[in-house]
């Protein structure tokens, strides 16, 4: 056979070249959109010194997000275990060592328990995902390890070691003052979206990560959504996105996502509402951008889910922008 031509060799290497750029930008675009659509409220935050003979447990089922101010301290799976005190388990294979700088995320699927042979000076923040944002979990593993966080992120690294109050003193941050929930519950966020981002872009994420559904048609349908939330969706539009009957697509979305296509809309549509309520535009604007039809249904929905009425969550994050 002829030996393909220079020419040819050169375009086939550019449309290689190409595809794999094509393929980066859209993991890429794929990242930021799942990072936008993270959403959680924070049930407990503080600041802790964990002493030898203290064992911190992060229970099974519990979202927590660890990170270390100051020492080191180990972490071991399954917390009645990791209570023993035999020193040869700090040696064990499944044992993991987080010196100062490092964070690590463990999403609730097994109890875990933190120790120090001498001192450490931690983050505990306890988070609920939202509905929306819950389906997330399951397309992370375990935990999330994320080494020397201030290298890479420094101002998330900063604001992770004044997060919540110290146990012990007086609070230092997130008073209880007018609006300190929602600006508390937007640093915490900003902390968790950065830990996930690092974890994701420094090349600890799984292959094809991350496909909101594991399901490639589920997935167009999510896509779709989240590009346009605005749009009046009906059960047959979404469905049709899929490729899909309407009674099978229910049913897959359900399981994929844990809750209906109605309800996961509503969610993204709150959450685009937050994101432009924290830019500054008016109740009734962004009412009508997300899809509402009157500002009453869409202050009803948004109180439902994020616990104050838009005007409230609005002056809240202005005010945080501007701190």
């Amino acid at each position: 056979m002829p030996a393909p031509s220079r020419a040819s060799s050169a375009s086939s290497a550019d449309s290689n070249a190409s595809a794999a750029r094509t393929t980066h930008d859209d993991r890429d675009a794929a990242i930021d959109r799942v990072l936008a659509s993270i959403n959680a409220r924070v049930k407990q935050q503080h600041r802790v010194t964990v002493r030898p003979g203290d064992a911190v447990s992060i229970p099974r089922g519990s979202v927590t997000l660890v990170y270390v101010i100051e020492g080191d301290l180990r972490v071991h799976p399954n917390g009645p275990r990791a209570a023993v005190p035999d020193a040869a388990l700090a040696a064990h294979d499944d044992v993991r060592h987080l010196s100062i700088g490092d964070a690590q995320l463990f999403t609730g699927r097994e109890a875990h328990a933190l120790r120090v042979d001498e001192h450490a000076f931690v983050l505990l923040s306890s988070l609920d995902f939202t509905e929306a944002t819950a389906h997330v979990l399951e397309l992370l593993p375990d935990t999330i390890l994320v080494r020397d966080l201030p290298g890479t992120e420094p101002a998330v690294a900063a604001l992770a070691s004044m997060l919540g109050p110290e146990v012990g003193r007086p609070a230092e941050a997130c008073a209880d003052q007018a609006g300190s929930s929602i600006v508390c519950g937007m640093m915490a966020n900003t902390v968790l979206v950065s830990v996930i981002r690092a974890w994701a872009i420094r090349g600890c994420a799984p292959d094809g990560w991350p496909s909101r559904t594991n399901d490639p048609f589920l997935d167009r349908v999510v896509e779709a959504i989240h590009a346009d939330p605005g749009r009046v969706w009906t059960l047959e539009d979404l469905a049709r996105t899929g490729a899909m009957s309407r009674s099978v697509f229910a049913e897959r979305f359900r399981i994929a996502t844990g809750t209906s296509p109605a309800n996961y809309l509503t969610d993204v549509r709150i959450r685009s509402a937050q994101q432009l309520l924290a830019e500054g535009r008016g109740v009734s604007e962004v009412s009508r951008a997300i899809g509402y039809t009157s500002d009453d249904g869409f202050s009803r929905a948004f109180r439902r889910r994020v616990g104050v009425t838009p005007s409230a969550w609005r002056s809240g994050a202005l005010r945080a922008s501007r701190a």
